[in-house]
């Protein structure tokens, strides 16, 4: 008997499926499968779903680039849901441009129950799925060779782009030839020596904003041109690429860092920190 056999799907051919990151157990989205979309998904190990709303299969990233390699198939008890166990690629399974299609929590807030989003925007959704946009990765749906091509540092244009578009080369720089460019001769250097120039940058910032003579409530398009501004907003670019080199010696993405800024949106600071305290 085929191993689809035993599935139940409803009386539209259908069952859920529910991607869950493969190493933070997150619920990343819940699709649609039929019995050619698992087929396909089992047989490529890239997530493949149903369409409902264009009728279709849908390969998870044949738009956006942002493709789901499949880990693990579960199954559960009533052999009617599918679970993936996926790796996001581009930490992005949200059409919204968010790293999970859950991204609102029900909170308490002073008494009143209220949806409250927890996770930043990763990427603008027009970027990624505007009429100019470009697919990060390339290759054609349902391909039977999953390499992807990523195109990120050609299109990082925006502010939105940027970071994703830093996170891969300063990966791609990990273990290239020292000589090749700064990154790799600090990767090559070693983590010390990374951390020892996150605290030059963050002292030179700190000098940079005591060199500011400027009330605190100018407006930033009144002194943008400032001298001292100017050299504050250069410091603190240093001291963000440093950071970021030291999360990519560690292979953590940026989103990790703005989606826990996210989390921490709209509490209270004094809350949150008293939630970390250890007894």
């Amino acid at each position: 008997m085929d191993w689809l056999d035993t599935l139940k799907f409803d009386d539209n051919g259908l069952m859920p499926a529910i991607a869950q990151d493969f190493h933070t157990g997150r619920i990343l989205m819940m699709a649609w499968m039929n019995r050619e979309s698992l087929r396909l998904t089992a047989e490529k190990m890239q997530a493949v779903y149903w369409s409902r709303s264009r009728g279709k299969l849908w390969h998870k990233g044949e738009s956006s680039g942002h493709f789901q390699q499949v880990h693990e198939i579960r199954l559960d008890c009533d052999a009617d849901v599918i679970v993936l166990s996926v790796t996001q690629v581009g930490g992005i399974a949200c059409h919204t441009g968010r790293q999970s299609c859950f991204y609102r929590l029900l909170a308490d807030d002073h008494g009143q129950l209220q949806w409250q989003i927890t996770d930043a925007v990763i990427k603008d959704p027009d970027a990624i799925y505007g009429d100019n946009a470009k697919p990060t990765h390339k290759h054609s749906p349902l391909s039977s060779n999953p390499t992807q091509t990523s195109n990120a540092t050609q299109t990082a244009t925006t502010s939105a782009d940027i970071l994703t578009a830093l996170d891969e080369v300063l990966i791609g720089r990990k273990n290239a030839n020292p000589n090749s460019s700064y990154v790799a001769s600090l990767y090559h250097k070693g983590i010390n020596k990374i951390l020892e120039k996150v605290g030059e940058e963050a002292t030179e910032a700190i000098i940079a904003a005591k060199d500011i003579n400027i009330a605190n409530d100018t407006p930033y398009e009144a002194i943008a041109d400032d001298t001292a501004v100017k050299d504050l907003v250069y410091e603190i670019a240093d001291v963000w690429f440093h950071t970021m080199v030291t999360l990519a010696w560690f292979n953590i993405p940026s989103w990790a860092v703005t989606n826990e800024l996210a989390r921490r949106f709209g509490l209270s600071g004094i809350d949150e920190k008293a939630a970390r305290q250890i007894p």
